[in-house]
């Protein structure tokens, strides 16, 4: 028999870029919204079947979250070597596993994973579709393909690129096809590519890019890219990838072709702006927040044009450094849209709803509150439209409905953090005669790299926009460039 759920006196906010609607009733039969309207009631629903009712009065029902860029396999790991080295593959599976649930407890009902260890986001992916795991829906990616000058090769030639890293690397057509071919064998729902760490450069040819978005699509998959610059932007749009990761940087032409094609962009504004606005409350070095914060800078200016020309945004977090933990910040990214980019709270929810479904492979399916549509749901004490920050607030998110039926959670574990093995450390600074005796700060590597008669390049008042990525591949240098 038809599982019904009704839920009573609520103001909806559709997710479709509508004005809230108060005072109105949602009806769910079995996974699908069947009536949306003050009208709804009971009678709606044949004698003798199994019915649930929900009271919202004062408070809001919405469509559950889709954060397009959730990396499950990161572990909220400290260190790139922690993500690609540390833990086996067996104890990140689990991991993943544990850190859905958290995920789906914050209001977020479906992801999607560009990349990543393994293939544990498709074996996480099918664990959730067959209720084994608890955890939001979700699309995921094999191994990001990069090229030698792109992001995810991360390591000296002399190491290679490990087997447990979260990118593949290839330098020719041949290997980036091969590498399609296998990932979608292996059941991905999407390719993800990593262009320049902090758009510096194009490090694909247009011709690769298109060869490798054309093979995915004759396959029956989507392409994403990871695309800082403006030059693989506008590569990008041009080779018909499907949407687009960030596009911190971006001149008016690459902007205006971006919206003309339709293209989604997902910024991922989250991971600049914690580092830049908390970083300094773990440990994050200086020149790494600095740094973030002025990328966020140029971001701004490039989202407020992109807004401007209509481009399509969608919510995306970069989840998974312990930077940006799972469950904690997903709703963030919906403030960082509206002071960034200039979106009013109604159009940030449709970013974080309805313009998420493309990237879940349902587009047109979840994301709105409407007759039809997959009832991923969510009932918010507050209102998101007024305050866009009750979001962030796990206590208000009262109720969590996904696929129709309500989700009841092991509060305690989704409270837990259970990260990934740490890494060796000794210190955050090099233990000189100059800092025992000259008072110097050892945890200033530029100052440090001086006193040794080291001309370094300081980030913290360069123009060149630094990122969690180009700090990281420069770990070995204290975060900093030397000329």
């Amino acid at each position: 028999m038809p599982s019904w759920l009704l839920i009573t006196n609520a103001t909806i906010v559709d997710g479709a870029g509508n004005p809230p609607v108060s005072g109105a009733s949602v009806l769910v039969k079995d996974e699908l919204i069947s009536d949306v309207g003050p009208h709804v009631g009971r009678s709606l629903v044949p004698r003798g079947e199994e019915l649930t009712e929900i009271d919202a009065t004062g408070k809001t029902l919405m469509p559950g979250l889709i954060d397009a860029h959730c990396h499950m396999t990161y572990g909220e790991s400290r260190s790139e070597e922690e993500i690609d080295l540390y833990t086996s593959p067996e104890l990140r599976t689990l991991k993943a596993a544990f850190n859905a649930q958290k995920v789906l407890r914050a209001g977020v009902t479906g992801i999607s994973q560009p990349g990543g260890s393994y293939y544990i986001g498709v074996g996480l992916r099918e664990a959730i579709k067959d209720g084994i795991v608890q955890g939001p829906r979700m699309t995921a990616a094999g191994r990001y393909i990069t090229t030698s000058n792109g992001l995810t090769d991360w390591f000296p030639d002399s190491v290679g690129v490990p087997e447990g890293s979260i990118g593949v690397l290839h330098n020719n057509v041949d290997g980036m096809i091969n590498e399609v071919r296998h990932q979608v064998k292996n059941g991905v729902d999407l390719i993800k590519l990593a262009d320049s760490p902090f758009g510096q450069y194009q490090s694909f040819t247009d011709d690769e890019m298109k060869i490798v978005a054309d093979l995915a699509h004759q396959l029956g998959k989507k392409v994403t890219i990871h695309a800082r610059g403006s030059a693989e932007v506008d590569a990008a749009v041009r080779a018909g990838i499907d949407w687009i990761m960030h596009g911190n940087i971006m001149d008016d032409g690459t902007i205006g072709r971006l919206a003309e094609s339709g293209t989604p962009l997902v910024p991922t504004l989250l991971l600049l702006s914690n580092a830049g606005d908390f970083g300094h409350l773990v440990g994050a070095p200086e020149p790494l927040r600095e740094g973030m914060k002025r990328m966020l800078d140029r971001t701004g200016d490039a989202m407020t044009r992109a807004r401007q020309a209509g481009v399509k945004f969608a919510l995306g977090t970069d989840s998974g450094f312990s930077l940006t933990p799972y469950g904690v910040w997903h709703a963030r990214e919906l403030e960082l849209l509206m002071d960034y980019a200039g979106l009013t709270s109604v159009e940030a929810i449709q970013a974080g709803t309805s313009n998420g479904a493309l990237m879940l492979g349902l587009d047109g399916k979840v994301g709105v509150v409407a007759p039809g549509m997959i009832a991923d749901l969510i009932i918010v004490n507050g209102d998101p439209v007024k305050d866009i920050r009750v979001l962030q607030r796990r206590e208000c998110i009262e109720t969590v409905i996904q696929g129709g039926a309500v989700v009841v959670f092991d509060e305690e574990k989704v409270a837990r953090s259970w990260p990934h093995e740490r890494g060796i450390g000794y210190s955050v600074g090099d233990l000189t005669y100059d800092v025992v005796y000259g008072g110097l700060d050892p945890a200033d590597p530029v100052s440090a790299a001086e006193s040794d008669g080291v001309q370094v390049h300081d980030l913290r008042t360069s123009e060149e926009a630094n990122d969690l990525v180009s700090a990281l591949s420069h770990r070995e240098t204290g975060a900093r460039h030397i000329d």
